[in-house]
Formats: structure tokens, C-alpha cells, sequence
């Protein structure tokens, strides 16, 4: 059985990878005139596929002006992924709605992908144009303040260039500018020339109604010299030409805010606008204590997300809300910059029942049909059950529930009062114990000062200076002061531990006599010795007269 399992383990796995891989396709801009190519990807992450996929199906409607391959291996939390990008130049044969049809590698297929191909003026002879020329467009003449307004600059060259190009920046007095994407390269037939496109596009936001200029742009390129010189021509690289070339002033009229618009609401001008929700989970069984995500989406065509105001707060009795911060994003499309503003907040239903949540509505501007209009999100209500687990049972054998509330109120007067005596007591414990002194004499466990004075007197009538010294220090630790503070005070003490001290480290410690220790010790004056801090104890002296 499990070499079964073995054997059939990696042709699963093979069928996984089969099932997993695919053929996506994607075009660079789904809009473009007559005459311009448009760049065709299409992508897989097939490792068992070595051939390309069949171009076949686009005979019909497209030329294939070119087809390039690369291969990338990506490598993500230690998997590697290998995909195969085939990058594919169309050229369309017609105008119109033109459909490229899914296209075959393998078993996978690819989906269609419909673009739109405009008519465009074209210069009337081949003859009169420049190798180089620039070409700056709005896509509208007139826009309201704040509203966007797409600018469009090509460049087209039918010679070489060097790749030193350069374009002077885009700088507009009283506009907000956005770039839309990146800059794109492809090609246009004019007039059977065919020409490099080198486009950029910015979305231009007026903050001032009024006569707006566009100063033009200067374009600068190094143009390959392909024309012969003699011998120069043979002997290296021809050399280059440095060109300038400007667009054409611009000018865009910025309309006013409109006077039938809200005063009382912000200024939204764009050519469509969305309002959405969602939640997370679904509010359909909800009870008390709960959480669930609200999300509110705010999405406008011809607005960047920076200039979409906040959304009205869900406010209602008996939810607790929690926001979060919202998030703001821009995508750029063929008609310019489409900005969205997602607010996430987390409700928690307070009470049972049911929960009323007001309508949500934003006011803007329809620049595309030119009036104003209302987006909304129509009230609902949300209907909250009694959660078991947070529900209290009741005593058995209560008469009413504000005897009850009595009761238990009169306990918590109680039990407050009594922490409160209890503080008290605490607190004068602590007032008194901070007078009293630090370090209390402990109790005496060991042998009496008598006794130890015994053995003093025995090891020093014996001559021994060791046995004398242990003696000393045992009756010293049980006295009120030090054996140093007694001899600092007593001098025939102070020469009787000198000789003791030279006995012990010394070769004379044979010849030893105790008799002068002994009889310092017992010679020490009572009225100099110092007081017991405890004396008023009532406890007897230690040497009694």
C-alpha cells in the first residue's frame, strides 16, 4: 500500500501543477488611434511548456509587427516560481472595437481582451514631416476647478535615437499634476512612415477657475546621422546630432463651482462615482457583545483619493464603533486617474434588539453629464439577539428585583466600610512602626555573658592565647559595643589585646601570661560602658554590681 502511495504521489502532484498553470494575457492600453501598435503579454507559470503560444488566431484582424521573449525566476519565502513572458507587437488592421481572440500554448488558453481603435488626423503627406516632432493634446477644452483634465505628449521619430532623451518637467501654475503610469513606447504608421511613440500622460487638477496656461515642453534627443560622410563614415560610428523641439502652448478654461451646488458639502467633480459596503461576517445572526467590520467604499473616475472626504460616521445607540485608519488608493487608466477611500470600522452591539443605521450619502458632481447627484447608501436595520454567555441568572425565591438591587446594595455599603476600617488600622500600624527604632537587639539564644566570662577567665589563666581570643570574641559579639570601641576607651584593655595579638602572631605565643587580660576585663569601668538602647526594658544589666 505505501508503494502505492509513493508511485502515485508525484503524478498528483504533476496533475496539481497542470491544473494550477495557466495562460493570462494583458495589453499596455485597451484605447488607441489608428495607426499606433499596442503591445500584447502574454504570461505563464508552465514549466513543462517549452514551445510559444500559436499567434495564428490574430492573422485576421492584427499584424504582428514583433515578438520577444524573457523568462524570469522569482523566488518568494523560499519557493521558486518561474514564469515565461511572450511580449507580442500588434498593429490593427482596422478601426473600431477590435477583439484579440484567446490564444492556444498547450492545453491553457488565454481570454479575449476587446480595444478600441479611434480614427486619427494624420498629416496629408509623408513629405512635410519632420524627422522629430512633438505633439501636446487635452483631452478636453474646458474643465471645472479642481476637476481633472488628461494631458497627452507624444513624441515621434522616424530616424534612430540615442538613448540620451529627455523631456523638461511638466510645471503649471495654480494645478494640482499627477503623472498617469509610466511612459510608453510603441509604433504609428504616418502616411506609410512608420515612427517611434515615445507618450506621457498627467492628470492636471486646476485649483482656480479661470484662463489656465500650459507652457510648451521641450524635448532633447541625440539623432543618429545615418547619412554618408566619405571616409569618416568607414573608420567608426557616425556621429550624432543634438535636437530640440518644442509643443504648442496649451490653454484650458477652468469653470467655476457651480451655483445650484450645496454650500454645505464638499466639492466632488468627477465624471462617475461610487458608493459601496460590505461586512465581515455577514450581519444576519448577530448577537450582543459581537464584532463585525463595516467597510465603506467611496470609488471616483476623474479624482485622485486624496481629495475624497471622509465618509459620515456610523453613529447609533446602542453599537460602539472602533475606526480604523482608511486606506487611499490611485489607479490610472486610458481616461486618467481613478481615486478610491475604503473606511473599515468595527461595531459591537451594546443591547439586544433592534439597531437602526442612518443613510449614508455623498452629494457630488457629474462632469460628464453636467449635474449634480446624490450616492447613497439606504438605511437598514440591524437586529441584535441576547447573547447566553453574557446573561446573569437570578437568584431562585426573589420577590422583586429592586428588593434584590437593595440587598445587594446594602452588602456593598458593608464590605466598603469594613475595607475602609481595615485601611485605617493599616495605615496608623505603618504612622506608628515609622517611629520605632530601626533595628530591634533580637532575643538572646546563646550562652550567657556569665559563662562566656568563665571561659575567658579559664583559657586565660591557662596560658593559651587561642583558645583566649575565640573566648573573647564570643563574649564581645553579645556586648552593646565593639571589642575595639572598649579598648579605644579603656587603655590597660588596648595593651592586654596587644600582647594577646603579638602571642598569636608571633614565635613568643609559648611564653604567653593571660593574667593582665583577664584582670583588664574584669577591671573595666561600669559607668563607661554605653548605655543598651533597650535599657528602659526593664531587663537586668548585663554585669550586675
Amino acid at each position: 500500500m505505501s508503494r502505492f502511495t509513493a508511485l502515485l504521489l508525484p503524478l498528483l502532484i504533476c496533475t496539481a501543477t497542470a491544473q494550477a498553470a495557466g495562460l493570462t494575457a494583458s495589453v499596455d492600453r485597451t484605447r488607441l488611434n489608428s495607426g499606433e501598435t499596442v503591445e500584447l503579454t502574454l504570461e505563464s507559470n508552465d514549466v513543462t511548456q517549452f514551445g510559444k503560444p500559436d499567434l495564428t488566431p490574430l492573422e485576421p484582424l492584427f499584424e504582428v509587427r514583433g515578438t520577444r521573449q524573457v523568462n524570469q525566476l522569482n523566488t518568494l519565502n523560499g519557493d521558486n516560481r518561474a514564469t515565461t513572458r511572450w511580449i507580442v507587437t500588434l498593429l490593427p488592421k482596422n478601426n473600431g472595437s477590435m477583439v484579440i481572440p484567446p490564444l492556444q500554448l498547450g492545453d491553457a488558453q488565454s481570454q479575449p481582451i476587446t480595444v478600441q481603435v479611434v480614427e486619427s488626423d494624420d498629416r496629408e503627406s509623408a513629405d512635410n514631416l519632420d524627422p522629430v516632432f512633438i505633439e501636446a493634446s487635452l483631452d478636453q477644452n474646458s474643465v471645472y476647478v479642481q476637476a481633472q483634465a488628461v494631458l497627452t505628449v507624444r513624441i515621434y521619430h522616424s530616424v534612430s535615437l540615442y538613448d540620451d532623451s529627455s523631456l523638461t518637467p511638466l510645471q503649471i501654475a495654480d494645478a494640482r499634476i499627477e503623472q498617469l503610469g509610466d511612459t510608453r513606447t510603441y509604433e504609428k504608421d504616418i502616411n506609410g512612415v512608420r515612427h517611434g511613440v515615445i507618450e506621457m500622460r498627467y492628470a492636471i487638477y486646476p485649483q482656480h477657475s479661470g484662463l489656465l496656461s500650459i507652457a510648451p515642453q521641450t524635448f532633447s534627443a541625440t539623432l543618429v546621422d545615418t547619412r554618408p560622410s566619405g571616409d569618416a563614415a568607414a573608420q567608426g560610428p557616425k556621429p550624432g546630432k543634438l535636437m530640440r523641439i518644442s509643443s504648442a502652448a496649451t490653454a484650458l478654461t477652468v469653470k467655476p463651482k457651480p451655483i445650484t451646488y450645496p454650500a454645505d458639502a464638499p466639492w466632488l467633480p468627477a465624471r462617475s462615482l461610487t458608493l459601496s459596503e460590505s461586512w465581515n461576517p455577514e450581519p444576519d445572526h448577530l448577537q450582543v457583545g459581537d464584532s463585525l467590520t463595516r467597510s465603506l467604499t467611496l470609488k471616483a473616475d476623474g479624482l485622485a483619493s486624496s481629495q475624497l472626504p471622509a465618509l459620515p460616521a456610523t453613529e447609533a445607540n446602542g453599537l460602539r464603533r472602533y475606526p480604523d485608519q482608511p486606506v487611499l488608493n490611485n489607479q490610472s487608466g486610458d481616461r486618467g486617474l481613478t481615486g478610491s477611500r475604503e473606511e473599515r470600522e468595527a461595531l459591537v452591539p451594546s443591547r439586544s434588539g433592534a439597531i437602526e443605521l442612518p443613510t449614508v450619502e455623498v452629494v457630488w458632481w457629474n462632469t460628464f453629464e453636467d449635474h449634480l447627484e446624490h450616492s447613497s447608501l439606504p438605511a437598514r436595520a440591524l437586529q441584535v439577539a441576547s447573547n447566553p454567555s453574557l446573561q446573569v441568572d437570578t437568584p431562585a425565591g426573589t420577590q422583586a428585583s429592586g428588593g434584590a438591587d437593595s440587598e445587594a446594595l446594602w452588602w456593598w455599603k458593608l464590605s466598603t466600610l469594613v475595607l475602609a476600617c481595615t485601611t485605617a488600622l493599616g495605615f496608623g500600624l505603618w504612622w506608628r512602626a515609622r517611629w520605632q527604632p530601626a533595628i530591634l537587639r533580637a532575643a538572646q539564644t546563646g550562652p550567657s555573658p556569665r559563662t562566656l566570662l568563665d571561659d575567658i577567665k579559664r583559657a586565660s589563666q591557662a596560658n593559651d592565647p587561642h583558645a583566649t581570643r575565640q573566648a573573647l570574641d564570643a563574649w564581645a559579639r553579645q556586648q552593646p559595643e565593639t571589642l575595639a570601641d572598649m579598648a579605644a576607651r579603656f587603655v590597660p584593655l588596648s595593651d592586654a589585646l596587644d600582647g594577646l595579638n603579638g602571642a598569636l602572631y608571633s614565635e613568643t605565643g609559648q611564653h604567653w601570661q593571660g593574667e593582665d587580660l583577664w584582670r583588664a576585663i574584669r577591671a573595666i569601668p561600669a559607668a563607661e560602658r554605653a548605655k543598651d538602647p533597650v535599657g528602659d526594658s526593664g531587663l537586668p544589666p548585663l554585669y550586675p554590681k
